[in-house]
């Protein structure tokens, strides 16, 4: 199937992402930041980005906009529960620094595969 990154900064999530994904064939990668995934991706090569938004070391939007420059056809899947603020405002910068899709967390788990499979499939 696919190489993916996941980009996680809570590892419980993280876990149950790589999961999910690894019963639907998938390859995952995990990453604890942005700067982690960074250095990763020097070594891998993956179809599909997911990224949290709200990490420390590196957050979500600036290692959106670090992919998009370096890998400008880097397919990308944005999440946050939103912190204080509620996540439609991260939600919605993350779509127009690049990110294809979106997801509210908590998620349920069919959730995550079809934002996965119909951004693979663009």
């Amino acid at each position: 199937m696919a190489e993916i990154m996941v980009i996680e900064d809570d590892e419980l999530m993280r876990d149950m992402m790589t999961i999910i994904l690894e019963r639907q064939e998938h390859q995952v990668i995990g990453a604890e930041n942005g700067r982690d995934a960074e250095q990763l991706l020097k070594e891998h090569s993956v179809d599909l980005v997911i990224t949290d938004i709200l990490m420390p070391v590196q957050e979500g939007m600036e290692t959106i906009m670090v992919l998009k420059h370096y890998y400008p056809d880097m397919k990308i899947i944005a999440m946050t529960g939103g912190g204080k603020t509620g996540p439609d405002i991260y939600l919605n910068i993350a779509k127009k620094l690049g990110a294809e899709k979106t997801l509210v967390k908590p998620f349920k788990h069919e959730d995550l595969l079809e934002a996965v499979n119909s951004t693979l499939k663009n």
